[in-house]
């Protein structure tokens, strides 16, 4: 599933892919905002993602994008 999350005062997101459900990066976010604790969220390479909750301006949590691309006569 791909994941973005936006950061305050950060121009750029932070995009990756993560084989946890949406329900469960959700869940870590909405404790970590209401908590003031840390997001840490783990992609597909395994490596650790790790923000601030209080910094966290948004988060996009969709699923998979698969992308086709065809080539054809008109």
């Amino acid at each position: 599933m791909d994941i973005e999350l936006g950061i305050q005062n950060v121009a750029r997101p932070v995009s990756f892919t993560s084989d946890d459900t949406a329900e469960h990066v959700s869940a870590i976010i909405d404790d970590a905002v209401a908590n003031g604790k840390i997001i840490d969220l783990v992609d597909t390479k395994g490596r650790h993602i790790v923000v601030p909750g209080a910094v966290l301006g948004y988060a996009l949590i969709g699923s998979e994008t698969k992308h086709a691309v065809g080539f054809g006569a008109l």
